[in-house]
């Protein structure tokens, strides 16, 4: 059973788009994710256009890979180290912490989580 950053079973993200690394719809993580994605986060134009500049568009489609491009207040796991990333540069996007994985831990604290949380 996969532990969220308030050490409780973790819960889905969201299914609408569906998201995960392993497109279950949960921040979980594994050997083959590289990217660790275990911020379930609000994403935010802000934030989008942010990781856009950074070499990931996240808001343009391509269905070929089943992606359908993200929009400001959709659900996504994000990976732990670009939601550190937009943190220093201050457009960190709201996190759900229920949600979010325990590895998350090993990249940002639980205090700037929780102070950027919709569920805290």
């Amino acid at each position: 059973m996969s532990r969220n950053v308030l050490g409780k079973e973790l819960e889905t993200c969201c299914t609408s788009p569906m998201t995960g690394f392993y497109r279950n719809g949960v921040c979980e993580t594994g050997p083959e994710d590289i990217g660790t994605h275990v911020v379930c986060a609000q994403v935010t134009e802000e934030f989008l256009s942010f990781t856009r500049i950074r070499g990931n568009d996240l808001s343009t489609p391509r269905p070929m890979s089943h992606f359908p491009g993200l929009k400001d207040g959709d659900l996504w796991c994000l990976c732990a180290s670009r939601w550190k990333e937009a943190l220093d540069a201050g457009v960190a996007p709201p996190v759900i912490l229920a949600a979010t994985h325990e590895t998350a831990l090993n990249f940002v604290t639980l205090q700037d989580l929780k102070q950027h949380a919709l569920d805290a």
